[in-house]
C-alpha cells in the first residue's frame, strides 16, 4: 500500500452547498431563506432564546432554591495508613505530602487527615483539619497533632 493508494471512506468528504448557482441547483434564487423577512437579510435571525418580544422562557420560569456548593470546604484527603511510609519522629505537613508522593496536589482548603487504616511509627503531624480517629491512632503511637 502506498500513500497516492489512500483514498477517503464514503461520504467523509462532502463539497460545499453552493447557493444562489441557478434553478436547476434546487438552491438558487432565494438560495433557501424564502421571501423576504428577517431572517432573508444579511445579518437577519434574532439572538438565542428571543420569542418574538413574549417574555422568553428562561425569564418566565421562577428562580427556586438555593445551592451552597460554592461555599463546600474542598480538603485533599489522607489516609492515617498512608503515614507509614515517615521515618518515626518526622514532621508531616502539606509540604512533605507533595514530596513524597502521597498527595498530587493540595486543594484550595488544605488537607485532612482521616482514621482510615493503622500507624505503626510516631509522627508529628501538621494538617489543616482531622478526624477524630485520626487523631486517636496518631497520639496513640505517640505521636502529636497540630491543626494549621
Amino acid at each position: 500500500m502506498y500513500i497516492h493508494d489512500l483514498k477517503n471512506a464514503e461520504g467523509e468528504k462532502t463539497s460545499k452547498k453552493r447557493l444562489g448557482r441557478g434553478i436547476g441547483s434546487g438552491i438558487g434564487k432565494t438560495s433557501g431563506k424564502g421571501h423576504k423577512g428577517q431572517n432573508a437579510r444579511s445579518g437577519g435571525g434574532v439572538r438565542p432564546g428571543f420569542e418574538g418580544g413574549q417574555n422568553p422562557l428562561y425569564r418566565r420560569i421562577p428562580a427556586r432554591g438555593f445551592s451552597n456548593a460554592k461555599f463546600k470546604k474542598v480538603y485533599s484527603v489522607v489516609n492515617v495508613s498512608s503515614l507509614n511510609n515517615f521515618e518515626p519522629n518526622t514532621t508531616v505537613d502539606a509540604e512533605k505530602l507533595l514530596e513524597t508522593g502521597v498527595l498530587s496536589k493540595i486543594e484550595k482548603d488544605g488537607v485532612k487527615i482521616l482514621g482510615n487504616g493503622d500507624l505503626s511509627v510516631a509522627l508529628k503531624v501538621v494538617a489543616n483539619k482531622f478526624t477524630a480517629q485520626a487523631k486517636e491512632k496518631i497520639t496513640a503511637q505517640g505521636g502529636s497533632v497540630e491543626e494549621v
